[in-house]
């Protein structure tokens, strides 16, 4: 699908967004193994989490859709079913690796495959710690999907995580609920914590601790009607656009604001955004609030350590936010963008070079230099969603319209992206 993006002369207006990808996951997750059913308000309307949805209705777990709510008949602890056929993680890690945890427990085999771009993405931080816990599991050359996952009867860990990941930590946690005892998970830096809050509120005993959270097994969940906040992520794309567009003012209504996600706001506000919170409450365990932003000149930055790991999803918008900024941006520490849907670092080169600006590419991260001026391009997401979206941010303040190839990508976590950059454009 090519998606064409003129300039912008301003953005404007009122804009709420889907439900937050990471909260959906973990809610039609841990609904699928509680007792009784969960309604799941606002679920994200993204390819991602439907293929949450997908893989846990193939368990014989009952899903419906009433509107805009998801629910879950849950089964309880022990009540899946073996899947009839491999399970379609579609292009989302975070289903193939929390779901892991839960399927590496059953007393069936099961197998969980991805398409194209997932069968290139390495599980072995989540194969590692299974099978600690005595799981077995296979991988194609010992790391990468499908995972042939065989019957196994977990034992509880106490693990740390070399790599600081919420995807690693929320398997290792959710295989814990099955193991008798207690599964604690060590983080070397703080990660987001929705695994912690769903798990409380689904009737886990956790216990968080700086530096480690614990599970104890064996629980017995209760379904819950639960409304997920919606997708700072996604909101991270008309926050840009924004700061990055002239006269512009929006108000991004009931985004999720937990403050294990804040990295993000704080770092737009250090560098000089104009983003106020209004309204800010909490449900579920869960912030949220309205945001108010407005066209800022930034000064740019540097993210790294502990900070590029927080930020690591909203790195391409940061990133074309740093070619328009006043000193530029640096991304180290992030190899990790080299192992997403796509390199991220290489994809952001390439159509950064299309549009005459200029980066510095370094094996674990990227130096963009400020007041750059993106000019009009054929584009190309490469099948990545996140670049498809801040591409998009890019054309707007280019001098005359741009292409977008394979936009469709958009659609794995926002389908209505296109849509409600339209709305709000003038």
């Amino acid at each position: 699908m090519l998606e064409r993006i003129s300039p912008a002369r301003r953005l404007h207006g009122s804009l709420r967004l889907p439900g937050d990808k990471s909260i959906s996951h973990r809610y039609a997750m841990l609904a699928a193994i509680a007792e009784g059913a969960s309604r799941i308000r606002n679920y994200s309307t993204g390819a991602d989490c439907a293929s949450t949805l997908g893989a846990v209705a193939a368990l014989g777990v009952p899903v419906e859709h009433d509107g805009g709510d998801v629910i879950v008949r849950g089964r309880g602890i022990s009540g899946l079913a073996a899947p009839a056929a491999t399970l379609d993680a579609g292009n989302s890690g975070s289903t193939i690796r929390m779901l892991s945890g839960i399927l590496a427990a059953q007393p069936f085999a099961s197998r969980i495959d991805g398409d194209e771009s997932l069968r290139r993405r390495p599980m072995e931080r989540i194969m590692r710690p299974l099978a600690a816990m005595g799981a077995s599991i296979s991988a194609r050359d010992g790391r990468f999907p499908p995972l042939e996952i065989s019957p196994a009867k977990l034992q509880a860990i106490d693990y740390t995580l070399p790599v600081a990941s919420a995807q690693v930590k929320t398997c290792v946690l959710f295989a814990g609920l099955f193991a008798e005892g207690v599964t604690t998970v060590r983080e070397p830096l703080r990660t987001r914590d929705h695994t912690e809050i769903a798990l409380r509120e689904f009737g886990a005993q956790v216990e968080a601790r700086p530096g480690a959270i614990s599970v104890h097994g064996c629980p017995k969940l209760k379904g819950r009607e639960l409304t997920v906040p919606g997708d700072l992520s996604s909101a991270a794309f008309f926050i840009a656009a924004a700061l990055l567009v002239p006269d512009s003012l929006l108000s991004i209504e009931g985004v999720g604001l937990n403050p294990t996600r804040s990295a993000l706001l704080d770092f737009l506000v250090s560098a000089g955004a104009d983003i106020r919170v209004r309204d800010l409450e909490f449900r579920a365990g869960e912030g949220a609030g309205n945001l108010e932003v407005r066209h800022s000149r930034l000064r740019g930055g540097v993210i790294e350590k502990g900070l590029t790991a927080a930020l690591i999803d909203e790195i391409p918008v940061l990133a074309v936010l740093g070619a328009a900024s006043e000193e530029g941006l640096t991304v180290k520490d992030a190899s990790e963008l080299r192992v997403k849907e796509t390199d991220r670092i290489a994809t952001l080169a390439e159509n950064f070079r299309r549009m005459g600006v200029a980066i510095e590419v370094l094996p674990d991260g990227f130096h963009v230099p400020g007041r750059q001026r993106f000019q009009p391009a054929e584009l190309d997401s490469f099948g990545d969603h996140r670049i498809a979206m801040a591409f998009a941010v890019a054309a707007l303040a280019s001098p005359g319209e741009s292409v977008i190839h394979n936009a469709e990508a958009a659609a794995v976590s926002f389908p209505e992206f296109f849509r409600i950059l339209a709305e709000i454009r003038q």
